[in-house]
């Protein structure tokens, strides 16, 4: 009869502690959520956030933004993350295939890219898109690494559709994510970049340089997915930014920052 009651006792336990693990925190105290965002987001997230600022009182995002196939390697090895915002959906099912998803895989986002270089280059974008980078003056052009950016293998799709593989790749230099290459062309460690159109329009990289976007038919569509992850330490609240980013506002925070949104 010991062992059964003990079984019962060691259950009850066990079920309590995972509801207070998923449970909100008490009234007026604030829970830390754990998101791993692609590097596509670093500005966006955060006006999302604000902008639901009233959903999700009492939360506080601890927001690491990276590549996304970076990101997803280190949620297959065990990083303690609530809730993978991923810059290619294929991520995140990979990881629900896994089983490792709480509830399904939803899309948030249609990436874009631009081609953006400096305010005193004298390359005409506007006119000639990828064809710019052609020019004998321009070196260097930085670009995500294909192997595990999604921003990445979407530039050199575009570099090759449009015909310029040739002139150009001996002059990309890659980051770890796109956010690293935006920071190389910024920078002047690179005379151009190809990338994330909502990187682009952020106000650091708008007041010191010029763009075009790169037509959407030049690259595989970028559809941009997420979960919340099933050994997440606040369920609750990954669910609740999770919500954020799919309600109507944050939907309208993203397509002023240059996302296009999924089809119904």
């Amino acid at each position: 009869m010991r062992r059964p009651r003990l079984r019962r006792v060691l259950a009850l336990l066990a079920a309590g502690f995972a509801c207070a693990l998923a449970a909100p925190a008490e009234p007026g105290r604030t829970r830390e959520v754990r998101v791993a965002a692609a590097a596509d987001l670093q500005f966006a997230l955060d006006d999302v956030f604000r902008a639901a600022a009233r959903s999700i009182a009492g939360i506080r995002p601890v927001v690491i933004y990276g590549s996304s196939g970076s990101i997803h390697a280190q949620i297959e090895n065990g990083a303690p993350f609530d809730l993978f915002l991923s810059a290619d959906a294929d991520y995140p099912r990979r990881l629900a295939a896994k089983g490792l998803a709480d509830g399904p895989v939803f899309l948030y986002a249609v990436g874009r890219l631009a081609v953006w270089v400096p305010s005193e280059s004298r390359l005409d974008v506007g006119a000639l898109g990828l064809r710019a980078l052609l020019d004998p003056s321009v070196r260097k052009v930085a670009i995500a690494n294909p192997r595990h950016a999604p921003y990445g293998r979407a530039a050199e799709a575009a570099i090759r559709r449009l015909g310029v593989w040739s002139g150009v790749q001996e002059k990309l230099v890659l980051g770890e994510s796109v956010a690293q290459a935006a920071q190389f062309a910024k920078s002047g460690a690179a005379d151009a970049g190809i990338l994330a159109l909502s990187l682009v329009l952020s106000p650091r990289m708008r007041e010191s340089g010029r763009w075009a976007e790169v037509a959407p038919d030049a690259y595989p569509r970028m559809d941009q997915g997420g979960i919340v992850l099933r050994n997440a330490r606040d369920l609750v609240g990954a669910r609740a930014l999770r919500d954020a980013l799919l309600s109507p506002r944050g939907r309208e925070v993203l397509v002023s920052r240059g996302f296009s949104l999924p089809d119904p």
